[in-house]
Order: structure tokens, then C-alpha cells, then sequence
């Protein structure tokens, strides 16, 4: 099997892409209303340290992934309860976002076609994308990241006549439990979410890459989602955006340049397909890389098409229909997710400095 190795401005835009993918359409920290702003910033900051542990977790161990380290920081039976534990998560999450892009396009665009089609449709690409290996998913990234940014950019700046910039008051009225319960829904999604990736970035040019792609790309990642979500409250207001499943799209949906350009949210619509097809493959391949040290199988490209097809399958069962997979990810899925993307991470930190400090030090 040849050995995959990305740079790190491939590392940063697979991971900008998955950042603003599906969250360039969904309504989160709306809980902080018109204070989402302070919401989004502080989220940002939250998140650093988890970047950090990421990036020191990565760059102890170059050349070996999450389920590598787990393994190796606690044993072969305990290591291995982790891992299906684990493995399980980023299977589940991954059902999620392929369900998240279903559930858009039969909304929106295709009402009459069945979501089992449309699922069968995005594993089909993702399984191809995914058994290329994560080399490839790069040099996709590093083209299509600047085009669905330059998309952002041009859509928010349509926009600008339809601003109404008393959406954003009275500042600071919607209270403390509000405001922390916004930061720590933008926190758990999309930016922790990326831990993900140190089941994927074993292949690293130098053991400072992790560092340089997880920072570049959770400032950039902050950033472009706060004038996403900015932008949808001064258009819509805070009542509309809540009351939507898609506020970015509705907001888009404004945009007229006189009688000739209207109806213009298929670019946010573009965005975020590419960005959920990103996202799904990285969580495919991930899962595919966890089922394989599991049953120890040597080439994860073995399982992509049986995982797929496990995927498409607990899709169908998974959630009755778009309310109730909105009533879990916007109210419970956070909180599921907080053992995953947070204490396992701290976790697997720890242990790393307790049981191989001498090793670490030598090599820094």
C-alpha cells in the first residue's frame, strides 16, 4: 500500500472545508439570538485548547493515527473497549452528515425522490473519494476550498441591501445561560468536530504540521462561519433564523441584482454539498480506519464499499423524518458528543504525558 502524505495547505483546506461544510447551512448557537456574535467568538476561543491537544496528540506519534495511540497508551484490551466505542461515534456521526445533505436536498430541491436515492448517490462518490485515500481528498480540498469561500464571500456581499442592522439589539439582553449555551453548541459543532481528523492526519509532512493546520484553520474556519451566521440574523432576524432548518439558504433566497440575477441560494446550496460530501468522506474514511484496527485488517480501501453500504442501511432506520433529526442534532447530539470530541482527547493527552514523558521530551 502506497504511503499517503499531504501537506499542510492540503491539511488546511480539508479541514476549513469540513469546518464551513455543513455548517454554512444550519442554524447553530442560535440559542444566543442576536448575541450569536459573541457566541461564535467565544466558541472560537473555547476551542483552541482542544486544537492544541489535537495537534500534540498528532505530533507525539508521527505516522500513526488515533486508534495507533489509544492502543498503545492502554493496552490491548482496554485500548481495544475504546476503540469500538469510538469507532462506533464517528460511524454514527458520519450516518449524520450523509442524512444532514439528504435531508437538505429532498427539502429544498428534490421533495419527490426517495432519500434512500440520494444517500445510495453521495456514499457512491464518497466510497470512491474515500478509497483514494485521504491524498487525494487534499488536492480536491486545496481547489474547491477557495471556490465555496470565494462562493461565501460574493453570496454575503449580495446581501448587503437586505441588512438590517437593528436585528443585532439590544446587545447582551438574552442572558448568560443563553449566551453559554450558543458558545458551546457553535464549540461542539462544527469546531470540535474536528478531532476527528487524528484518526485521519497520520501522514503529515513534519511533526509541526498538526499545530499549523489545526490554528490556520480554526481562526479561518471562525471567521467565515461568524459572517455566515452574522449575516443571517442581520437579513432575517433572530426569529425568522430560528424558525428555519436551513437559514442560510432562506436568507440567500433575498438576493436580487434587478430583474436579472435572483433566486441565487443554489451557491449556498453548492457549498454545502461540497462541504457535507467532504465531511462524510473524512467520517467514512475514519470509521473505515477504525473498523480495520479493530479486526485487524491490513488496507482500510477493504472495507469502504461494506461500511458504505452499513451506512446507507442505518440511514434508513435511524430517524423518522427531518423533525426528529433536527430534535436530535440541535438538542441532544452536543451533549452524546462531549465524550468523543472532548474528554477522550484530554484523555488520551493525559496519558501520553504520564506514560511516554521521556519519550516526548527527547523528541521535542
Amino acid at each position: 500500500m502506497n504511503k499517503e502524505t499531504i501537506s499542510d495547505k492540503q491539511g488546511v483546506s480539508i479541514m476549513i472545508m469540513f469546518i464551513i461544510g455543513t455548517a454554512s447551512i444550519m442554524a447553530r448557537g442560535l440559542d444566543a439570538k442576536q448575541d450569536l456574535w459573541l457566541a461564535i467568538i467565544l466558541a472560537t476561543i473555547a476551542y483552541i485548547p482542544i486544537a492544541l491537544i489535537c495537534s500534540y496528540i498528532l505530533s507525539s506519534f508521527p505516522q500513526k493515527n488515533i486508534f495507533d495511540i489509544i492502543e498503545l497508551c492502554f493496552g490491548k484490551v482496554i485500548g481495544k473497549v475504546i476503540l469500538i466505542i469510538y469507532t462506533w461515534f464517528l460511524f454514527h456521526t458520519g450516518v449524520l452528515v450523509y442524512m444532514n445533505f439528504t435531508n437538505f436536498v429532498n427539502t429544498v430541491a428534490l421533495p419527490e425522490t426517495p432519500k434512500i436515492i440520494l444517500m445510495i448517490i453521495i456514499l457512491m462518490l464518497s466510497s470512491y473519494i474515500t478509497k483514494k485515500g485521504i491524498e487525494i481528498i487534499g488536492r480536491w480540498s486545496e481547489i474547491f476550498s477557495i471556490i465555496l469561500i470565494s462562493f461565501i464571500l460574493i453570496s454575503r456581499l449580495l446581501l448587503i441591501k437586505e441588512i438590517n442592522i437593528d436585528n443585532l439589539y439590544p446587545i447582551l439582553n438574552t442572558g448568560t445561560k443563553a449566551i453559554i449555551e450558543g458558545i458551546y453548541s457553535v464549540f461542539a459543532f462544527p469546531f470540535t468536530q474536528t478531532v476527528v481528523f487524528t484518526a485521519t492526519f497520520s501522514n503529515l509532512k513534519n511533526s509541526k504540521s498538526p499545530y499549523n493546520i489545526y490554528i490556520k484553520s480554526s481562526l479561518i474556519g471562525g471567521i467565515i462561519i461568524f459572517l455566515i451566521s452574522i449575516s443571517n440574523i442581520l437579513v432575517l432576524g433572530v426569529n425568522e433564523a430560528v424558525n428555519t432548518y436551513y437559514p442560510s439558504y432562506e436568507s440567500a433566497a433575498r438576493i436580487s441584482i434587478g430583474n436579472i440575477f435572483q433566486r441565487l441560494e443554489i451557491i449556498i446550496a453548492t457549498v454545502f454539498s461540497f462541504g457535507a460530501f467532504i465531511k462524510g468522506s473524512i467520517f467514512l474514511l475514519a470509521s473505515c480506519k477504525g473498523f480495520t484496527k479493530i479486526f485487524n485488517i491490513n488496507d482500510y480501501r477493504f472495507i469502504v464499499i461494506p461500511i458504505s453500504l452499513l451506512m446507507i442501511d442505518l440511514s434508513c432506520f435511524l430517524h423518522d423524518g427531518i423533525k426528529d433529526y433536527f430534535e436530535w442534532i440541535l438538542g441532544v447530539w452536543q451533549y452524546y458528543a462531549f465524550p468523543f470530541q472532548v474528554i477522550l482527547p484530554i484523555i488520551v493527552f493525559i496519558a501520553i504525558k504520564i506514560r511516554y514523558k521521556n519519550l516526548i521530551k527527547n523528541k521535542i
